[in-house]
């Protein structure tokens, strides 16, 4: 699979993230062209402040293959990853990051505090912006309008 249609899986647990009330995020972990794990945000679901897709989808793939190394996997996620999720992604020792819309809030990658510029940052994957970015910001746009 190419990153559009692996975005395109993220893009479709974040819908089901939104249409559970959850803030419409979705990634997805690749490894050796498999799928490994898929999750949505489930904040609200789990009362857990953590439980963002990415650190969901980490676990889930350290768990299915063994280890908390996860060297040879690319990520997927439809926002630009928090400080939080960063540092996940940095400790899991993620390959490549794939992210679809900016997040000039919240985000850590190219946005705040540019978790991967930092010198106390020990790994800093491959990133690749911007991938699916125009339908992951409408998700989240739409979703937040409807709260307003």
């Amino acid at each position: 699979m190419n990153a559009p249609s692996l975005m395109n899986l993220a893009l479709k647990a974040a819908e089901t993230a939104g249409q559970a009330g959850e803030v419409p995020i979705g990634c997805v972990i690749v490894r050796a062209g498999e799928v490994i794990a898929t999750a949505g945000n489930r904040t609200l679901a789990d009362r857990d402040p953590t439980a963002h897709a990415e650190i969901l989808a980490i676990r889930a793939a350290a768990e299915k293959i063994g280890s908390e190394r996860l060297t040879d996997c690319d990520l997927y996620v439809t926002l630009e990853p928090c400080t939080m999720c960063a540092a996940a992604i940095s400790f899991a020792r993620i390959r490549r990051l794939y992210y679809g819309a900016t997040d000039p809030k919240g985000g850590a990658v190219d946005s705040g505090v540019r978790f991967y510029a930092s010198p106390t940052c020990h790994h800093v994957p491959e990133v690749y912006s911007a991938v699916g970015e125009r339908e992951a910001a409408g998700m989240l746009k739409a979703f937040f309008k409807a709260r307003r």
